[in-house]
């Protein structure tokens, strides 16, 4: 069972984070404003629809971190790396280069930043 007063906390976390007012975090997940507004005040539980579309739109939150505290936020870069990484990747490209960056662009128009 959800704790609703930790979970609020990490929804606010993730706002936070983000730097997104509760308006905003409505709008980009896809929820009406009240939503927000009533989950945060304690008002009403999410729906696993709701949790489903915060999971679905942030990649950094783990869905066992929201639903219970269990694990980090934000998910640590190795939960979310190809299995080849910048360091084994080094030896592939010859003498002397080494890696200092990797760009992961989205079709989203998102994007992922890895670095050593």
């Amino acid at each position: 069972m959800i704790n609703n007063l930790e979970f609020t906390t990490r929804i606010r976390n993730i706002m936070d984070f983000h730097q997104l007012s509760a308006s905003l975090f409505a709008d980009k997940i896809g929820v009406q404003r009240s939503s927000i507004s009533h989950i945060l005040s304690g008002r009403n539980k999410p729906s696993l629809d709701f949790v489903l579309k915060i999971t679905s739109v942030f990649d950094d939150v783990d869905i066992h971190w929201l639903l219970n505290g269990k694990g980090s936020f934000p998910k640590s870069i190795s939960n979310s790396t190809p299995s080849s990484t910048p360091s084994s990747l080094d030896s592939a490209l010859g003498e002397g280069k080494k890696i200092q960056r990797i760009v992961v662009f989205y079709a989203d128009g998102t994007f992922d930043e890895f670095q050593k």
